[in-house]
């Protein structure tokens, strides 16, 4: 290639780029979405026994009132139905119409619904839940779209040395939303308990739960919207990735515009149009036997190791009160009125975000590019298979007073293998190994299958505890990251320091050396 035409070239300029300002905008950017997926996913876990003591207490009774298991699970889950057809219909809209085009529609769902959460309607349960419910149904819907298209979008601005670095960033944001999650429920709970100060259940079942108690859950859901909402204009002004509208829209013009404006490259138009010619015309669909040979099997690994991993670390976090409850780390919910039940709630799992989850996406956002995805993802699967087999085999011993601090430190380090693992690259390997133009579909079609795995740990999770006990769904859970280990070796490839259009065969290697100056 001339060296005009290397200097012009989109892709290449676009794979050695040096790091700048604007990659960091677009972690910004893109993270402040992903930041308010997880805060919003996350939370609804920390105000369910607030919302029983609520909505369901029993007047007399000698423990204070809960939701009942199908409300606990339809409240718990439902957000992520809505995220399960988000990440399809939105993945797949992403490729049909450009990744920025459906982007700020994502983000304007995910506040309105949000705030709507917040305000459902009037003081029935039935009436509450059911609002409560379809509004978190739609705030999923918008959630899903984030997913497939923060990624795309990140992959496709990033330099090939740094990309998964930068992925990653976009992904940790969700560790800081958990931890917001806590922190806000922390904060609120704290100021109404002392606003509005009552005696334990124990002591005074009927006045325990305070009314200005249906204020707390309300304003906690509805801070959700407060972030997606501040990063609205910025994610308007963001250009059409170059890599899109380069390959699938054909406007090589708007693409050298494009990229020239936000990095600091000077790409000319007639040698941007040299990567139209290096980029194979062999335009196969998704349901074509050429993407089944070429993608079909990354496409499985991707989506199967997502949903694998998705039923431990979902069950996990939206579960832990009652695991934490179970071994007897949490004190009995009648020994504290409801607002002091949430604190120590959001207290505990605040701190297994600060000591464990955000620890964990801190060192895969080091590591990622030194390590790659494949070593990555291989010790995160095999060390939650580990702790978990180390909680599970003696169990008896971790629900012993004096044991379960050990108990709360091998948990958490389930927590740390999991961020520093495959819940980290199962979001980034399928933005960077699929075609440009099924990019975000794929990336949808892998991320659904996770939500779909949310899902059986939210519904099924308390109903295995249970029918089998705790001990033994530990086991189970063990047996789970096992699988996602077996099929981490044998199918998910590497994809550290490799061009995209090499990664997914869109283009040959080329020969040329990297010798742009940007």
């Amino acid at each position: 290639m001339a060296a005009n035409e290397e200097q012009g070239s989109i892709l290449k300029a676009l794979d050695v780029a040096k790091t700048q300002w604007y990659h960091f905008t677009a972690v910004i950017v893109s993270g402040m979405g992903f930041f308010t997926d997880s805060y919003d996913l996350f939370v609804i876990s920390l105000v369910t026994k607030l919302l029983g003591r609520i909505y369901y207490q029993v007047p007399g009774s000698s423990s204070p009132g809960s939701l009942p298991d199908g409300i606990s699970a339809a409240v718990s889950g439902v957000a992520f139905a809505g995220t399960f057809l988000g990440q399809i219909f939105f993945g797949c809209l992403g490729d049909k119409l450009g990744r920025k085009r459906v982007y700020g529609l994502t983000l304007l769902i995910m506040t309105i619904c949000s705030i709507c959460s917040g305000l459902s309607f009037g003081r029935d349960p039935k009436l509450v839940m059911v609002t409560l419910c379809f509004f978190r149904f739609w705030l999923g819907f918008g959630i899903g779209g984030d997913y497939p298209l923060s990624a795309t979008i990140m992959s496709e601005y990033a330099n090939k040395r740094t990309r998964g670095a930068f992925i990653a960033g976009v992904f940790s944001m969700q560790g800081v939303g958990i931890l917001a999650a806590g922190a806000v429920s922390l904060l609120v709970s704290y100021i109404f308990e002392i606003s509005f100060p009552s005696r334990a259940y124990a002591l005074d079942g009927a006045a325990s739960t305070v009314p200005q108690a249906d204020y707390v859950w309300r304003i906690i859901l509805m801070v959700g919207a407060v972030p997606a909402l501040a990063t609205y204009y910025w994610r308007m002004k963001m250009p059409e990735t170059a890599r899109y509208t380069a390959l699938v829209s054909k406007n090589a013009d708007q693409a050298a515009s494009d990229m020239s404006r936000v990095l600091n490259v000077d790409v000319e138009a007639s040698s941007a149009k040299h990567d139209q010619a290096r980029v194979s015309t062999d335009e196969f669909g998704l349901f074509t036997k050429k993407f089944l040979s070429r993608h079909g099997l990354h496409l499985f690994g991707t989506a199967i190791t997502w949903f694998l991993l998705d039923i431990a670390f979902y069950s996990q976090n939206l579960f832990q009160k009652d695991i934490f409850t179970t071994i007897g780390w949490l004190p009995p919910a009648k020994t504290m009125n409801a607002i002091q039940e949430l604190y120590v709630i959001a207290r505990a799992q605040t701190l297994i975000a600060l000591c464990s989850t955000v620890p964990g996406y801190i060192a895969t956002i080091i590591f990622i590019d030194r390590l790659g995805r494949y070593k990555i993802q291989i010790i995160g699967f095999t060390m939650m298979t580990v702790f978990m087999l180390a909680l599970a085999v003696p169990y008896h011993h971790w629900t012993l007073p004096a044991n379960r601090i050990g108990f709360v430190i091998l948990y958490s380090l389930t927590f740390f293998f999991s961020n520093f693992g495959p819940n980290a690259t199962t979001f980034i390997v399928p933005a960077e190994i699929f075609p440009t133009r099924l990019r975000s579909t794929c990336h949808g079609i892998s991320a659904a299958s996770g939500k779909a795995g949310a899902m059986v740990g939210s519904f099924g999770f308390a109903a295995l505890v249970k029918a089998v006990g705790m001990s033994t769904t530990l086991y189970i859970m063990a047996g789970i990251n096992g699988l996602g280990l077996l099929v981490t070796l044998f199918i998910i490839p590497e994809s550290k320091g490799i061009s995209l259009e090499e990664l997914t065969g869109e283009t040959e290697p080329e020969k040329t050396q990297d010798k742009i100056v940007v």
